[in-house]
């Protein structure tokens, strides 16, 4: 399997898709990051997005790799608003500050990832309405597609 990393804007859908996957090196890691942050950093003011993360097929290269990659999206969306469900799980992470910047905010977050006993059981401990865990790649894609920005939060 080929590294294969992007992350890119649908304006239209309101909804950022990133990827990492293959046997990455942290220079991949430092690579992906620098794309998702630049997406990230370029959302017109104020906007409200969706983001899926697909992970699926990542297989990091070393543990240095591995250690890389796992706070790159807690970190970034949690200056976006969000908190990551399966942040429940590590005591460190209960001081992490949620704040917005650029007055932009995610609203729903999908994550995809292959190993299935981990993501069914992070789907079964911290899915909610508005982020899932699934093993499926096309099932994330349809599922974030689908899922529109509660009337409610638009006011």
């Amino acid at each position: 399997m080929n590294v294969e990393f992007y992350t890119k804007w649908e304006q239209n859908e309101s909804l950022i898709i990133t990827r990492l996957t293959g046997p990455i090196t942290e220079l991949d890691v430092k690579e992906w990051e620098k794309g998702l942050k630049g997406v990230l950093q370029n959302l017109p003011k104020g906007t409200q997005f969706k983001i899926y993360v697909n992970l699926h097929g990542l297989s990091p290269s070393s543990v240095n790799a591995h250690k890389s990659y796992r706070d790159v999206i807690p970190l970034l969306l949690s200056q976006y608003g969000w908190r990551i469900g399966y942040l429940d799980l590590f005591e460190e992470a209960n001081g992490l500050k949620i704040t917005t910047t650029n007055e932009c905010q995610c609203y729903a977050a999908v994550h995809c990832h292959q190993d299935g006993y981990k993501i069914q059981e992070y789907e079964r401990r911290f899915g909610k309405e508005n982020e899932h865990f699934y093993e499926d790649p096309n099932l994330c894609e349809s599922w974030i597609r689908e899922y529109d920005l509660p009337s409610f939060a638009t006011h």
